[in-house]
């Protein structure tokens, strides 16, 4: 079993990032149409622009750049459209530095994001350190870790408010053909216990939701499938991407 780091708990997740590429103008109307409350777009302070789903500890990102132009951010720019990305929260990103190197981790140091956005009328700059990765720990899975220093920003009662009731992120199913060993990383990454199902799949147990690696037949290298939300009835849904298996192999 898997010793967790002794200076912090397993993480929280933060957000679950849908990479739109050039195309996020476009395709954000269709999530309108789904009853989610998208974020007016913003522009980071990187190139890249983003909206958001706000939910209530997490959020989906639909992430991109305009359209037209090319992709500002290199780590971005060869994604295909689709679920992209786990991001996992952290109260203080320079410790998360220090403990992902500490235990072997390929990271860069910490980089601050920020993006300008108008909160209750008035002008503001949310701000986000970030410690990403220089070699990703799980090949095909882009996953990083943010620590909010403008959370109002994000989390507020009429953001996390949608039509369709959606209320919470509840887990993610991850692909992989070797689950053991994509949740073994994925654990040490979160500082949380991968466990085996009776199923064959694992289970990470996070602050505020799980991760679960299913085995699968003839995947090259490890994708996040689906993603399934809690809706104020209580009921589980499955997060509609809008992106087609055809479409999302696109650059």
């Amino acid at each position: 079993m898997k010793t967790l780091h002794p200076k912090s708990a397993p993480a929280p997740f933060d957000h679950l990032v849908l990479m739109m590429r050039d195309q996020l103008m476009e395709r954000a109307p269709h999530f309108e149409q789904d009853g989610y409350r998208l974020t007016e777009l913003s522009v980071h302070n990187l190139g890249s622009i983003n909206r958001l789903i706000p939910l209530d500890t997490t959020y989906i990102e639909l992430l991109g750049w305009p359209a037209g132009k090319p992709p500002a951010r290199k780590e971005i720019a060869e994604q295909p459209l689709g679920l992209d990305a786990l991001v996992f929260k952290t109260e203080n990103a320079q410790a998360t530095f220090e403990r992902l190197r500490e235990e072997g981790f390929e990271v860069n140091p910490v980089l601050r994001l920020e993006r300008p956005l108008i909160f209750q009328g008035k002008q503001h700059l949310a701000q986000f350190d970030t410690v990403r990765f220089s070699a990703q720990p799980v090949a095909g899975l882009r996953m990083y870790f943010c620590q909010h220093l403008t959370p109002e920003f994000v989390w507020n009662e009429d953001a996390i408010r949608h039509d369709n009731g959606a209320k919470s992120l509840d887990h993610i199913v991850i692909e992989a053909s070797d689950a053991q060993a994509v949740a073994a990383q994925l654990g040490k990454v979160a500082n949380a216990e991968a466990k085996a199902q009776d199923d064959g799949t694992y289970v990470i147990a996070l602050r505020n939701m799980q991760l679960v690696v299913r085995p699968a037949v003839g995947v090259t290298a490890a994708k996040i499938s689906q993603a399934f939300l809690r809706h104020a009835d209580d009921e589980l849904r499955e997060f509609n991407p809008h992106v087609s298996a055809a479409s999302s192999r696109q650059e």
